[in-house]
């Protein structure tokens, strides 16, 4: 009997929750709506400064929760962003059309 299984593409979705959010993500969010609520309540929100003011927190926690194309969300994308910024690259040349850094005459040999 053959004892191959088939893992579906989508098997780590069932680790988050909704199929989207991780815990982390829904308690950033969770925080960015409370201060919005809490800002809502104190703040006088009929000026449209302080209304902005107000529901910044929650928009922003929003936007980094959102989840985008081949990231898990807009949070991960600018860690793996800044990561890339701010660490030294380096690439090893493998190419076909040159000895690998390897003299021309070992080479042919």
């Amino acid at each position: 009997m053959d004892t191959s299984y088939l893992i579906p593409a989508n098997s780590k979705k069932s680790m988050l929750i909704f199929g989207i959010f991780n815990t982390f993500d829904l308690t950033l969010f969770g925080i960015g709506v409370g201060i919005s609520l809490l800002l809502l309540m104190i703040l006088p929100v009929d000026q449209l400064l302080f209304a902005i003011l107000a529901i910044l927190p929650g928009g922003i926690s929003a936007f980094l929760v959102m989840p985008i194309p081949n990231y898990h969300n807009v949070r991960t994308f600018i860690g793996v962003a800044f990561e890339f910024f701010t660490t030294r690259q380096r690439f090893v040349w493998k190419g076909w059309c040159f000895g690998n850094g390897e003299d021309e005459e070992q080479v042919h040999k």
